[in-house]
């Protein structure tokens, strides 16, 4: 029996003992990290909402077996935050559709939610009518077609079944029941329930009625990061809710498929979900370091001369660049001929930004000079 089965759903329970020193312990956390990043001043406060919402939308995506290029979806994010940067590429229209999803989340946090507004987000996602070679129901529910809805894994002949969604007939109900709880504030209950613990059941529900054909998971965890935006109430954010779930996305899985063939008690989803919001957030210390460290690295150096191209393999350089820096890289990088790319990094060498890694001809590489760069 799943748990739209049950004889009281969506009448959804928790044991607040077992919740309540894990809630404390993230609202501690989080206003801790909300002191630190308001020492750092508007500047840099941006800088870290533009790093936490790229590896929000990354992860999320790579969480459902895609993979984005991380500076198209950077450089979409800082034109529609209006944060200048120096490295802005072209983003393609999947990428684009993303990001409006995710931005229209964070930054509309207080904006009803509404069916309309869904799919919106489902039209961004997928822009072309197309999830991969298949055509699929786009901007409006799923109509079951081809069948109930399934989870499934595993190959051709062999699939395990991890969940069926409630009927499409039963949709527009279910999806009202739901957008009346997202959009109620509780302010008339004698009851109401935390923002956070509101977060995460909204995450499940929505998970639960499974409304869409396709692209119900990258959905649901944007209505997780748009209640945790009106848990926090600041568009800015200063942790990866999707980047956590990335890394234990097995006990994602696991947990979520246990919790929907359960009872109506959710505390080991609650559980679950707040142990990952804890992760989240001490995680969020390495995007403040990183954007620190950038601010520190261009103050720093503030009165030397550098040209378009070293600018850009910098920034790369201060971001999130894989493997050795060559010659050979820093011309693909920045379209130069090898020549070119030799001379802007002698020239980097010479004024103590970068130092060689390992000498030995066509296999030198270059690294930041960190020890003269953090004095």
């Amino acid at each position: 029996m799943y748990i739209y089965e049950q004889n009281d759903y969506p009448n959804f329970t928790w044991q607040d003992e077992k919740l309540i020193f894990l809630l404390g312990k993230v609202r501690h956390l989080q206003g801790k990290i909300i002191g630190k990043m308001e020492s750092l001043g508007f500047e840099l406060q941006n800088e870290a909402t533009l790093e936490t919402i790229v590896l929000d939308v990354v992860k999320s995506t790579e969480i459902e077996g895609e993979n984005l290029d991380v500076q198209q979806v950077r450089s979409s994010i800082a034109k529609r935050l209006g944060i200048e940067i120096s490295d802005s590429v072209y983003s393609q229209r999947d990428v684009e559709g993303v990001v409006e999803m995710m931005l229209d989340a964070t930054q509309n946090f207080e904006t009803e939610l509404t069916k309309e507004r869904l799919f919106d987000w489902h039209f961004s996602l997928f822009p072309t009518g197309r999830s991969g070679m298949y055509k699929i129901k786009v901007g409006d529910f799923r109509n079951d077609e081809k069948g109930r809805m399934q989870v499934v894994s595993g190959v051709l002949g062999k699939e395990k079944i991890h969940y069926q969604a409630p009927s499409a007939s039963d949709l527009e109900r279910e999806m009202t029941q739901f957008l009346d709880w997202i959009n109620d504030s509780n302010s008339s209950k004698k009851v109401q329930i935390d923002p956070i613990l509101k977060a995460a059941i909204a995450h499940l529900w929505f998970l639960t009625i499974h409304p869409f054909e396709d692209g119900n998971g990258r959905i649901a965890r944007a209505i997780a990061d748009m209640m945790l935006s009106r848990a926090d109430q600041t568009k800015q954010r200063f942790y990866s809710m999707s980047a956590q779930i990335r890394i234990e996305r097995k006990e994602y899985y696991s947990i979520l498929e246990q919790t929907q063939k359960g009872s109506l008690d959710s505390t080991d989803w609650l559980e679950w979900f707040l142990n990952c919001l804890l992760n989240a957030l001490n995680s969020s210390d390495i995007v403040i370091q990183k954007v620190v460290k950038k601010h520190h690295f261009w103050a720093k150096n503030a009165q030397m001369q550098f040209n378009e191209r070293q600018i850009v393999v910098l920034n790369k350089l201060l971001d999130d660049f894989y493997g050795k820096l060559t010659t050979s890289k820093w011309s693909k990088l920045t379209k130069c001929s090898s020549d070119t790319a030799l001379r802007d990094i002698n020239d980097l060498v010479e004024k103590g930004i970068l130092k060689k890694q390992n000498a030995g001809g066509r296999s030198t590489s270059y690294e930041l000079n960190l020890e003269k760069n953090e004095k």
